[in-house]
Parts: structure tokens; sequence; C-alpha cells
């Protein structure tokens, strides 16, 4: 009796705390289906008793190219943070090249450096290359983030590929280039579904080197293009949550998709026999 009375109040601790988590989605939610006029109501309605699209009209209208640029930055940015971030990795977790301590540590450090700071020194080597306003320089920008933390989850997880398969690739007169590519990475699927959602999520997400880097350019991110609703003297929140909204769908499609990937991803390398 007192194990199942245990089980339900942990239950009912599990939805309590999960319905305090999604509070915040199911509101961007109800304000995006709120009227205008209806938006400084005190105290607020906590259903759309009278729900309007004009939030989403306002997506259709306005945000479809700056959804596809920021589909664009980030697949571009994985795809640049997978060509650089694995063969790094399996060259730190099987090569043991020269120095590849001290490189682990920079990598380290490059991940407490705040963003801010790397966006203002990006702007003036940008400026100086004048890529400044370009797609492909936010690519470039989003992938110093990414790239440390796809070096260090390839390394922990390629640590873990035992060494008698790799041994064997040798003996079968496999070098090293096709080694990783036949042997390495093939096993290494769950670092690659990792590694390429937290750099897509990144990349989508990001609003600091997008408005530093990018705040003129033609191709704006979406995270722009929510910024633009709010001015001085109007707040057009229905489409702000509206954008938001929409935006969210492609992450929340993927992190479902991905979820049982990630747990095996993130946690390789934890373990060492």
């Amino acid at each position: 009796m007192k194990t199942r009375t245990g089980s339900r109040r942990h239950t009912l601790t599990g939805l309590v705390l999960t319905a305090l988590m999604l509070f915040p989605v199911y509101w961007m939610l109800n304000v995006s289906l709120t009227p205008q006029q209806d938006m400084r109501k005190s105290p607020p309605d906590l259903f759309p008793l009278h729900p309007t699209f004009e939030g989403y009209e306002a997506v259709l209208q306005d945000q479809m190219p700056n959804l596809g640029t920021s589909l664009l930055i980030g697949l571009g940015t994985v795809a640049l943070t997978l060509l650089l971030a694995t063969p790094a990795g399996y060259s730190l977790a099987k090569l043991r090249r020269r120095g590849g301590g001290v490189l682990g540590l920079f990598l380290l450090v490059a991940q407490m450096i705040p963003g801010i700071v790397m966006a203002m020194g990006f702007y003036g080597f940008f400026l100086d290359l004048g890529i400044l306003n370009s797609w492909w320089g936010l690519i470039i920008a989003d992938s110093t983030i990414a790239v440390p933390f796809g070096v260090m989850i390839f390394t922990a997880f390629m640590s873990g590929i035992p060494g008698e398969l790799i041994a064997a690739s040798r003996i079968d007169g496999a070098g090293a280039l096709r080694t990783f590519w036949s042997i390495v990475l093939p096993v290494s699927r769950n670092a690659v579904v990792t590694v390429s959602l937290f750099t897509f999520l990144w990349a989508w997400s990001d609003f600091v080197f997008a408005n530093t880097l990018d705040g003129g350019g033609e191709l704006r991110p979406i995270t722009l293009g929510i910024y633009k609703y709010i001015g001085n003297n109007n707040q057009e929140w229905n489409a702000i949550m509206a954008t938001a909204v929409v935006a969210s769908i492609p992450t929340a499609v993927l992190l479902i998709l991905a979820q049982r990937y990630v747990a095996a991803g993130v946690t390789a390398g934890a373990v060492k026999d």
C-alpha cells in the first residue's frame, strides 16, 4: 500500500512539474491567438476566448523567407561543424597526435568565451574581409561555437570504440582515412546525431551573431524577423508569439525524432571499462 501511495505521489509531482515547465509554451500559443486589442487586458484571459489568426497571417506574409534563411544557416552550420569536428575527434581519440591534450584544453576554454565577446571580434574581422551581412558569414560564426562542442563529443564517443576494431581494419590494409570513413564514422551515428541536433538548435536560435553580423543583410534569420515586430511605440505580440510558435515546430520535431540518439551520444565516454 505504501509503495502504491508513493508511486502516485511521484506521478502527481511529475505531472505538476511538467505542467509548470510547459506553461510558457501554452502561454505563447495563447497570446499568439489573442486579438491585439486584448493584449493589455487585466487580468488576461487564460484561454483564447476570441481567437484570431492575424499573427499567423503575418508569419505567412512576412516570415517565410526568414524561416528559409534560418534553415539554410542551420543546415550549413551542421555540415561545416561535422566536416571539421568528426576528423578532429577521431584524431584526438584514436591517433594520439602530439599536442592533443593542449588542443583539448583550448577547446574547453573556447566554450567559456561569451558569445557577445566573440561577436564583437568577428565584426571587425568580417568587416575587413567584406563578408558582413551574409548568410554564409553567420555559418562560419555559428560554427565557432559548435565545433569545440562537437570535437569534445566525438572524442568522448570515439574513445569508447574498441581498439580491436581499429586494429582489424589496419590488418586488412585500411589506412587512417579509410578506417575513419568506413569503420569509425558509421559506428559513431549517435554522436553524429547529437552534434548535428545541438548545432542546428544553436544556429536556429542564434540572435547575438545574427544581430551583430547580419543586421543589414537582405537574408535575415527568423530571430531577426521576430525582433522587427518590436518597436518603441508598438509591440505586435500576437505576431511575435505566432512566429515563435512556427519557429519552434522544426526544433520540437527534431528533438522528438532524435531523443534516443541524443541520450546515447551525450553519455558516451562517461563510463570506462
